[in-house]
């Protein structure tokens, strides 16, 4: 894959590319990754990336031409209606909090392309025929605003990279983690260590997880993870996994397809969790004054 990153901050991603996964992508040929300076491709001696909006108002807007020049340098980006009808498997990115936001989902369907190019935004926005005629999306990576779209590529780059093939030394691992859905929920995998809790997350959070010690100033890992029993080891992760999502994310439960079994354990969950609630304020209960 190739990856393209247009930025007025080029300097911002020299450390970010230098560690982990993206670095060992990079280094085997699994990725190759290009950062663009948009000022290069600018006309003037003070190199100005932004100008003011057009009907007034705060802040100032990216200019359009620096961008677009920056991007046909690149040469082999295909036209934008060529990728809109997917006759290519490319992709030119707006970064851009009005954007459609990333999920696991998104990610996986842009590191099966073979060419991404990441637009990063700042200032008060970029101007609209970027968006209109040059970018085929726009995403954001959450519901809040930042300073530009660096940051925003960089997690782009970082969980599209370590879906694609090769990139992670065990590809199970980003197979069973949170958010990740599959056509075959809860499909088990078999290893030397026995079969896991699920192949996915079927788009729960991921289950918790523990390792040595097993006891760490007075911490204990739970016993079940220790016993060797895989059928209840598989069982907890579920239901451990369900428990988080209920907690942290409740919201997703309304989206992933749960099973007889799933919804069993649910309803399993919110009846501890009941009795934990109401046991916590008989014991925090103090006695009825009568005094006025």
């Amino acid at each position: 894959m190739k990856i393209d990153i247009l930025t007025i901050f080029p300097d911002f991603f020299r450390g970010f590319l230098d560690h982990g996964i993206v670095r060992r992508a990079q280094e085997t040929g699994l990725v190759e990754i290009s950062i663009h300076d948009l000022r290069a491709f600018t006309k003037d001696k003070h190199r100005t990336v932004d100008d003011r909006p057009f009907g007034g108002g705060e802040g100032m807007v990216l200019k359009p031409e620096p961008i677009f020049e920056c991007l046909e340098s690149i040469g082999d980006v295909a036209a934008r209606d060529v990728r809109l009808d997917k006759s290519v498997k490319q992709s030119v990115i707006l970064l851009s909090a009005q954007g459609r936001q990333l999920d696991q989902k998104m990610a996986a369907e842009l590191s099966a392309l073979d060419r991404i190019v990441l637009i990063c935004g700042r200032y008060e926005g970029v101007d609209e025929r970027i968006s209109e005629h040059l970018a085929d999306r726009e995403v954001s990576i959450g519901d809040y605003v930042l300073s530009g779209g660096e940051l925003g590529a960089a997690v782009i780059v970082d969980t599209v990279t370590r879906l694609i093939p090769g990139a992670v030394g065990n590809s199970n691992s980003t197979r069973q983690e949170s958010f990740t859905g599959s056509s075959t929920e809860n499909t088990e995998l078999v290893g030397s260590d026995g079969p896991s809790s699920t192949c996915v997350s079927g788009g729960l959070l991921d289950y918790p997880h523990y390792t040595r010690p097993a006891d760490f100033r007075g911490m204990v890992v739970p016993e079940v993870l220790m016993n060797g029993n895989h059928d209840e080891i598989r069982s907890w992760r579920r239901k451990t996994a369900l428990a988080k999502t209920l907690r942290n994310r409740p919201d997703l439960l309304e989206r992933v397809a749960l099973t007889a079994d799933d919804r069993e354990l649910l309803d399993e969950i919110k009846l501890e969790r009941l009795k934990f609630e109401q046991d916590i304020l008989l014991d925090g209960a103090s006695p009825v004054s009568t005094k006025d």
